[in-house]
């Protein structure tokens, strides 16, 4: 099992040859968007970023032990397989993607919302460009 990890990063991955993966990752703003103590309003859409061939996450709250983290993905874009030992939830806000969880592809759209609990195994593919937000706690 390959595990991933792109926290307040960009990643540029591309196809050099027969199983050789270029990858470039440009690390993005390590402060959240939300301080705690702070109200605030962002515009989700606004504040999405895409790259070429890449990944794009951003971190807007961190807080006690929960954490959002907004995800833009360039379309062909996948997090290998991966778990992790928070509860998740994964509201899709743009686009279209393709989330493998324990083996079983779903392929979820904008206005989706998906639940993962602790240590599920899932993989994530870009079947089009598309943005979600992702809460752990």
């Amino acid at each position: 099992m390959t595990r991933t990890r792109v926290p307040d990063f960009a990643v540029d991955a591309r196809q050099g040859g027969p199983g050789l993966i270029a990858v470039t990752v440009t690390r993005m703003s390590e402060r959240p968007l939300f301080q705690p103590g702070e109200a605030g309003v962002i515009d989700l859409t606004a504040e999405t970023q895409f790259a070429p061939n890449g990944i794009v996450s951003r971190t807007i709250f961190t807080g006690g032990s929960s954490r959002l983290v907004l995800f833009g993905f360039d379309a062909g874009q996948e997090l290998t397989e991966h778990t992790s030992p928070h509860h998740a939830l994964v509201q899709i806000l743009s686009g279209r993607c393709e989330f493998t969880l324990a083996g079983k592809p779903r392929e979820l759209k904008a206005g989706d919302l998906l639940y993962m609990p602790p240590g599920l195994p899932h993989a994530v593919k870009a079947l089009e460009r598309f943005s979600m937000l992702l809460t752990l706690a």
